[in-house]
Parts: structure tokens; sequence; C-alpha cells
């Protein structure tokens, strides 16, 4: 640590005395009521904590991160010294975290004063903040100055040190309700960037040629649509189709036809031609010799349909797919956690109240599932999938949630409950021949169930210490061999001689 305050305080059982009362920075206090981590992955050393169960933490940048006992966690500061500053300079900060700059320094002023009058009732501030402050060699620093600095910190808090329980992965809330930006905003930001720059007739292949930027730069598009645009959203349209079939060459080819030229039809029916998914995903577009009305009309239905021209009726998920093609997947992370956070806050509710989960989280969940998984979080990507599980109402739903399941607990080195999800798995099996998971037999779900519980035997062979477990999936794996179809039993057999060191 180099902060030099801290090194003060840590030396000096006075100034150290002096910050833990009246100023609530106690070094000894630094034990938080749970263990947390960060989202992000950082490092968090706790430094010292309040009388209320609130603790501070280090991060790796220096950053000083508060997170209170009751789920709530911001930055207060980007360097020890400057979050004492706050603490010293502001004491009862706490009542200040919703204060901004706009608010104008009438207001602030009016805020601390009543604020510190409340305080000396109590007890004093004034001569233990000049001590303190003095043996420190902090800055005496005008309120509004620190106030403004508070605020900016509050305002790192996300992405980069989002707060989480460590055992169950929730995430702690902001201390303060400061607005910040909508997803899409920050996301088609460099969007707008660019497509600014194609207007003008400037970036047309360096745009183009970049995956991220060209899907951003024709989601501005959508959302500010000219007459000027055709040309080079006939450009981007050509590159698009290179990358197959995605949302934005629907988008491309959506944007063009809408303003009805004939002479596109080639262009588009050439897009539509590049791979056989492109032809599926272009489905319906008029034939060439069509007039400009039908090429029109095919456009607008589809945008009525899937896009429109506002960012903020978007579904999130186009956000952050957005955003992790930009790189920036801590701001992915903060989302798809928040996300997760209140889907598992409603089936708690639900729970509690006897309601039937709604059949939008399941489908959510899945999604969440599956970005987590993109993005490496292992953590969250089984929280979802445990959380999916559990809403799963019948067992042709919940097999292959199970299945997967395993999987990521098998990936994530949790063997004992990789065995569990196979035993429920095959519990959901195990119904009549003419019950809802009765196919399994002859199809590839089947064949993925025995290869799944080959996977977690040899990986919990590999453990050594849960040879009864191995014992018991090397059984069942072999009893459901024997129900596949000869096609399914042959398939597992080239698959396991593919494994086999022999192989």
């Amino acid at each position: 640590m180099t902060d030099r305050a801290l090194q003060l305080l840590r030396r000096d059982a006075r100034l150290a005395a002096l910050a833990a009362f009246p100023f609530d920075f106690d070094l000894t206090r630094a034990d938080h009521v749970e263990e947390v981590r960060l989202a992000s992955g950082g490092p968090l050393e706790p430094v010292a904590g309040d009388d209320t169960g609130g603790t501070y933490f280090v991060c790796a940048d220096g950053s000083v991160l508060y997170a209170d006992s009751e789920g709530a966690a911001g930055l207060i500061g980007n360097s020890v010294d400057e979050a004492l500053e706050i603490l010293i300079g502001l004491p009862g900060r706490l009542e200040y975290v919703d204060l901004a700059p706009g608010d104008g320094e009438e207001h602030i002023l009016a805020r601390i004063a009543e604020t510190e009058e409340e305080i000396r009732e109590s007890y004093g501030i004034d001569a233990e903040r000049t001590e303190l402050r003095t043996a420190l060699g902090l800055p005496e620093r005008p309120p509004v100055e620190l106030v403004t600095r508070l605020h900016a910190a509050l305002l790192r808090t996300e992405p980069d040190f989002l707060l989480l329980n460590a055992e169950e992965g929730g995430a702690y809330r902001l201390l303060e309700g400061h607005r910040r930006p909508p997803l899409w905003e920050t996301v088609l930001a460099p969007g707008r960037a660019d497509l600014s720059l194609l207007r003008e007739g400037r970036s047309w292949d360096e745009v183009a040629h970049a995956p991220a930027r060209r899907a951003l730069a024709l989601r501005a598009a959508q959302y500010d649509r000219r007459d000027s645009d055709l040309a080079l959203l006939r450009h981007l349209l050509r590159h698009e189709a290179d990358a197959s079939m995605t949302d934005e060459l629907r988008l491309a080819a959506v944007l063009v036809g809408l303003h009805g030229r004939t002479e596109d039809l080639p262009l588009l029916h050439e897009a539509r031609e590049t791979t056989y998914d492109t032809y599926c995903g272009l489905g319906g577009m008029p034939e060439p010799g069509a007039d400009g009305d039908a090429l029109r009309a095919w456009a607008q239905g589809l945008d009525d349909s899937l896009f429109g021209t506002d960012p903020s009726d978007e579904p999130s998920f186009t956000w952050t797919d957005l955003a992790q093609a930009q790189g920036r997947d801590e701001l992915v992370r903060v989302t798809l956690i928040r996300a997760l956070d209140e889907i598992d806050l409603r089936a708690f509710v639900n729970a509690r109240e006897g309601r039937r989960p709604g059949s939008s989280d399941a489908d959510e969940l899945n999604a969440l599932a599956h970005r987590f998984e993109r993005l490496g979080d292992s953590c969250q990507a089984l929280r979802a999938q445990r959380l999916y599980v559990a809403l799963q109402g019948t067992a042709q739903s919940r097999v292959p949630a199970l299945l997967k399941l395993a999987r990521l607990e098998r990936d994530s080195g949790h063997l004992p409950s990789a065995i569990r999800a196979l035993a429920r798995l095959r519990e959901g099996l195990a119904e009549p021949a003419d019950g809802p998971s009765a196919h399994w037999r002859g199809t590839n779900l089947g064949v993925f169930v025995v290869e799944e519980h080959d996977e977690v035997a040899a990986a919990a062979g590999a453990d050594g210490s849960l040879a009864e477990e191995v014992r018991e999936v090397t059984e069942a794996a072999s009893g459901l061999l024997a129900e596949l179809s000869e096609a399914g039993r042959a398939a597992v057999r080239r698959t396991r001689a593919a494994r086999s060191p022999a192989g």
C-alpha cells in the first residue's frame, strides 16, 4: 500500500484513534460482515471499517470501495488519501452520496451545514478535523469540491468495481441513485461517431472491415435514418454479408430495402445467396423484377416486427452482445448480473407467495447462462443455470436443463454437484415409455446424456476421492447406453474410441 496517510495512521495510535472517532475510519474494524469479491475479479484489501458494520476496501488501482452491512457499495475516492480527505472534510459522508455538482453550491453547503450542526450536538469535529488533516498532510479543500470528488468516485463504481457476495454471487446495490446513461446510449456512442464519419465520406473501408464498428454504424443508422445514407448502407451491406447471417445483415437489408429502389434487388439477392444461413434468414425477399412498392413493403414488414427507430425498445441482449463485440466485458458482466439478480428476487418472491414463475424468466435465464458462459464467467453461468433448472415444470424441459447444468458443474470442477445433477437427470428419464421424455433413446439427447456421464466419470476418477460415485455414474452410463437406438450406441462408441489413448 503506497497511500501516505494510511501508513501514518497505522504507525500513530493517536491519529488512528482520531480517524476512528469522530470520522468513522477505524483500522480495527476491517472484517466485513460476509465474504465479498469484485465481479471483475480484481483484488480487494479491507483496511478499515465503521461503527455500522461497513468496510473500506482498497482495490488494485488504489481506489477505495465502501460496502455497508446492508448490501450497498460504492467507490468513495480514487485513493486512500482522497477517501480520507472526503471522510474528514465531510463527516457523515453517507448523508451526501445523493448530492451532485449540479445541485448548486447553495444547496450543497446548506445540506453540509445542517448535517454538521447535528453532529456537533453530540461531539466535536472542528478541532479534530484540523488536527487530523494537518498531521496527515491532507489539503483543506472546499466542501463543494469534496462533494464533486465523491460524486465522481461513486459514478466510477460500475462497471469495474461491482461488489458481489462471494458465496451466492449476488451483487451489492449502489450506494446512491445517481442517473447513469442507459446501456444503449453508452454502447451506441461509437457507432454514432462512425456514422458521422461515413456521412462525411471518411473511413468507409476502416468501418466496413471492422465487424464491431460496422454493426454499430448500422445500428446508428437504424435510429437516425436519412435518405442520403443509401450509398453507405449498400457498402456496409456488402461487407456484412461476408459475416454470414447476423441481425445486422437483416437490418442492413431492411434499411436498403426501405428506399424502394428496384436497382438494389440484385445486391440484396447477392447478400441472400452468400450462405445457406443468409438464404434462410433473408427469406421472403421480392424476386428480381419486382417493383419498388413490393421491396418497400417487404422491408417495412421486417422493420415493424424486428427493428424500429427507438433504441430503448431493443432487448437488452442486443446491447450486451454489441458491447461484448466492442470488448467491454465488464459492462456486459454488470448488466447481466443485475438482470440475473432481478430474476432471482422475483423467483424468491414467487416461491414465498406460492405463485408460478413466468415463462419469460425461464427464457431469459437460458439466455443469461449462455452469455455468462460466453463471457467466461462460470460462477454466474452456474447461478443462472441452477435457477433455470428450478423453474422447469416438466421432465421434458428439465432433462436438457440438467444436462447442461452437469456440464457446467463439471467444467467448474464441482464434481459432486455434477454427479447430483446427473442423478436428477436420470430420474427425469425414468418415466413411462409414453412419457414426455420417452424419445430420448432415439435422439441426440440420449447420446449427449451418455457422453456426459462418461465425461463426469472420467473427471471424478481423476479426482481420486470419489470412487463410489464414479462406480455409480459408470454403471448408469452403461445402463443408459443399452437403452439407446443402434445409431445412438454407435455414436457413443465412436466418441469413446476417439477419447481413449488408443484411439
